[in-house]
Parts: C-alpha cells; sequence; structure tokens
C-alpha cells in the first residue's frame, strides 16, 4: 500500500500515523501538492495530498484513507463502534481538518511554504491573526475536552487524537508550540500524543527536514 505525498502534510502525517497504529506497512512517495505527476495524477486527479494505492484501488483525501484502512484492517479499533463515540470521533476528525487547518494552514503557510518553498514573501499579518485569534478558541475548546485519561473519545487512542495532534504537529516544526501556562492539560495532551513511537519518528523526520530549508520565518526575516 503506497501513500503518496509529504508528512509535513497533516493529511498525509495522519494516514501514516494510522497505519502505524495498525502495525500496517505503508510505504510513502513524495509528491507535491499539484504534481503532475502521473502516478500521482492516478491515485489523486485534483493533485491534492494525500493519495492513496493498494493493488488496484486507489483513493484520495485522508478520511477516506483512513475510513478504508479501518474497515479492512479493524485491528486494533481507532474508530469506535458505539455510536456516540464513533460520532465524536469523526466530529474531531473533521474540526481538524478543518477548522484546525484553517488556521494552522494559515500561519505554515506564510512562515514556511510561502518563503521557503515558494519564494514568496510572508504574509506576517495573516499569520499573528491566525496564530493569536483563530487558534486561541481551539487550544481553549481542547483544553475543557480533553478527558482525565488523557485522550479524547473512549479513555484510549483513536482517529480522534491523531487528527487533532497532527496540526499541531506540523506547527511545531516552526516552533508555534501549545503554551503550557496557558493549556497545561492540552500541553501535556500533545506532548504525550506526539511521543508515541507511530508520531514520534515521523515528527523527528518533519523537523529535521522543515530546519533544512530555513525553518519558520519572523518578523526579523
Amino acid at each position: 500500500m503506497i501513500v503518496y505525498g509529504s508528512t509535513i502534510s497533516p493529511y498525509v502525517r495522519k494516514c501514516m500515523v494510522f497505519g502505524a497504529e495498525k502495525g500496517l506497512a505503508l510505504e510513502l512517495k513524495f509528491a507535491g501538492p499539484g504534481s503532475p505527476d502521473p502516478e500521482f495524477r492516478a491515485v489523486s486527479p485534483f493533485g491534492k495530498m494525500p493519495g492513496f494505492r493498494d493493488g488496484d484501488f486507489t483513493i484520495s483525501d485522508s478520511t477516506a484513507i483512513v475510513t478504508y484502512l479501518e474497515a479492512k484492517y479493524p485491528e486494533p479499533n481507532l474508530i469506535p463502534i458505539e455510536p456516540q463515540a464513533r460520532a465524536r470521533t469523526i466530529w474531531f476528525d473533521e474540526m481538524a481538518d478543518t477548522l484546525m487547518m484553517a488556521a494552522a494552514g494559515v500561519v505554515f503557510g506564510n512562515r514556511f511554504v510561502k518563503p521557503r518553498v515558494m519564494q514568496l514573501p510572508c504574509d506576517h499579518v495573516a499569520a499573528d491573526q491566525a496564530e493569536n485569534e483563530q487558534l486561541p478558541p481551539i487550544l481553549a475548546y481542547l483544553e475543557r475536552t480533553i478527558r482525565e485519561s488523557g485522550f479524547l473519545v473512549e479513555d484510549r487512542f483513536t482517529l480522534a487524537d491523531i487528527s487533532v495532534a497532527s496540526p499541531l504537529a506540523t506547527l511545531g516544526c516552526i516552533g508555534v508550540c501549545v503554551d503550557p501556562a496557558r493549556y497545561p492539560r492540552t500541553a501535556a495532551y500533545v506532548d504525550a500524543i506526539h511521543a508515541r513511537p507511530s508520531f514520534a519518528e515521523i515528527i523527528a523526520r518533519d523537523r529535521a527536514q522543515v530546519a533544512a530549508m530555513g525553518g519558520g520565518v519572523d518578523r526579523a526575516a
């Protein structure tokens, strides 16, 4: 099974971590967004990361990919079966993919992708606004929602945790981290999830790659 993309993308990372937690050997093939590579376009017609291939079956979109993996490899269970727990897991996955990425994408896109990849200027106003105004309500929600067990759903590790922790891992690559003084429960939660072997190896590689490309820019840059 092949995942196309880069794990610096939270969506690609989500798929790779999900597979690792399942004990699956997913092959990662690099593909940038919009790549014209025919192999990538065959699995992702609109050039969005990630793309996925399992034999003759192809699909794109991270949630579609993990749903396929869950159905084909049901153990260990990462998408709960109990109706309320399943619904909440899908809610957190959607929250991460939309609300969190609406903020994290602006921060990371302006402080890393534009200046380091596209050779374009950083929109510091937009990045600051996303970090200081869009992210705090999400972190405050997590602060009061994370369970005493240290997980989001069913007092165990699920797709909800993978999805929520992934955008925060991308932000961490440019030094944007959860403030433990302001959000102690959330900061401890993120540290614990990112320390899992499925996350830790990928995060180390992503941080090294971002650093090698110059890291995130600040206003002084």
